[in-house]
């Protein structure tokens, strides 16, 4: 049951519920891909003032990163940007985080309309990263702004994390958490629903190159197709992923047929049309199982593909593999954590329904905290459709859900359950 102070709050949730929307439109507006996040950094770092926030930008530098296995960010001078509210207290230490980050919308001649004009129709708001995840930044923001607003107040650590590079290298919060920002308990707003997550697996972005031999189209037996050669690569890289799906796994997984996907998001070679091709590339991503280390998986890579050069047909050389992006460990979240049955209770109290759990078939900034920082979280946010895809969206009232949910965990974290953390 909810009490009295909590429904002032629920009700200043409601009051603040369009300045929500306006938030994760202005958000969409700031179409920010890979290299292009400053503008909506620049949002979330405005909106942090003019709420009273200490503001921090935390920089993308390999020296803050400190880890043999993760590259450099091939972009100089970015940061992630955070809002904090009594960093020096000595209370459990809250964290919310999200990425700003969104993938390209091409091609744009598909959606309905441009991608970074966001709209409003049938309950839905329309636009790349409406649901992935800027409706979820807008509603854990919010969130503390009707906590305040409502007159509750917040004594203890709590850190606002807007990120970057979460679709493709996990460094934003890595970043934060080498900083020193992991906090005591973590929530993420991915739109995966009203759920919690018990788990993600491990995710490896490799890329493979080879060279050909060159030659004009009056005699192609004279030359080595790089294309033909690299196409060639697919079905041993197929079989890996079967593989990989027959070894044992966590009980979290038994029941899915195949949660451990291999994808060739990217390929490309040659430069004629009227020339063999006398080179090529390709780009993948594969999952694999939680219990697998880094290394590991990216021997399976190395082995598959050495194994197949044998049939790659004559003249093909230099066949090398890179990996880049993407060196994710797998995470088994402890659902037996106070912060996570803190959570099942406000869900409880807001829906009148048990929450449910999921484990999920990619992975998120989960990993950051739990690996890196050892800290326990979880992600719980609003429904969205189309993420990655044409004409994403997310459900409007789903977004309302959140900002309530996330403003009732912040008004009980401060008297529940959070003894039974370590304060860091």
């Amino acid at each position: 049951m909810l009490t009295e102070p909590e429904k002032r709050v629920m009700s200043t949730c409601d009051e603040l519920f369009e300045e929500t929307l306006c938030l994760t439109e202005s958000l969409v507006r700031a179409y920010s891909t890979l290299g292009n996040e400053q503008e909506a950094l620049e949002v979330m770092e405005a909106w942090y003032r003019q709420e009273g926030f200490t503001v921090k930008r935390v920089p993308m530098e390999a020296s803050v990163l400190q880890i043999d296995q993760v590259e450099p960010s091939p972009i100089p001078a970015r940061y992630n940007v955070m809002g904090m509210l009594n960093p020096e207290s000595k209370g459990p230490h809250l964290v919310y985080n999200g990425h700003l980050d969104v993938v390209p919308a091409e091609p744009e001649s598909l959606w309905t309309r441009p991608p970074w004009e966001p709209w409003r129709d049938g309950g839905w708001l329309y636009g790349r990263g409406a649901g992935d995840m800027k409706a979820g930044i807008a509603a854990m923001a919010m969130a503390v702004k009707a906590v305040r607003q409502a007159g509750i107040a917040i004594d203890h650590p709590l850190t606002l994390q807007t990120v970057i590079e979460e679709e493709c290298s996990g460094h934003g919060a890595l970043s934060c958490v080498k900083a020193g920002h992991a906090g005591d308990f973590v929530l993420i707003p991915e739109p995966f629903g009203a759920k919690l997550v018990s788990g993600q697996v491990g995710v490896l972005w490799f890329r493979i190159r080879l060279d050909g031999v060159p030659t004009h189209v009056l005699d192609t037996s004279a030359g080595s197709n790089a294309i033909e050669a690299i196409t060639s690569l697919f079905a041993a890289l197929k079989a890996l992923e079967a593989e990989i799906n027959a070894l044992p796994r966590h009980s979290l997984y038994q029941d899915m047929e195949k949660p451990f996907n291999l994808n060739i998001g990217r390929i490309e070679g040659g430069d004629w049309a009227s020339s063999v091709p006398a080179h090529a590339c390709l780009e993948g991503r594969l999952g694999f199982p939680s219990e697998m280390a880094v290394n590991d998986a990216m021997k399976l890579v190395e082995a598959c593909v050495e194994k197949a050069e044998a049939g790659l047909g004559k003249g093909i050389s230099n066949l090398r593999v890179e990996f880049h992006g993407f060196r994710s460990e797998g995470v088994v979240v402890d659902m037996e954590n106070s912060g996570i049955r803190l959570l099942g209770k406000c869900h409880h109290d807001l829906t009148g329904n048990a929450i449910t759990s999921q484990a999920l078939t990619c992975t998120t900034d989960l990993r950051a905290f739990h690996v890196h920082g050892g800290i326990t979280g979880t992600c719980y946010g609003p429904v969205a459709e189309n993420i990655h895809g044409v004409d994403e969206r997310v459900d409007i009232e789903s977004i309302r859900h959140v900002l309530k949910a996330y403003a009732l965990f912040l008004c009980r974290w401060g008297r529940e359950s959070h003894q039974e953390l370590v304060v860091r």
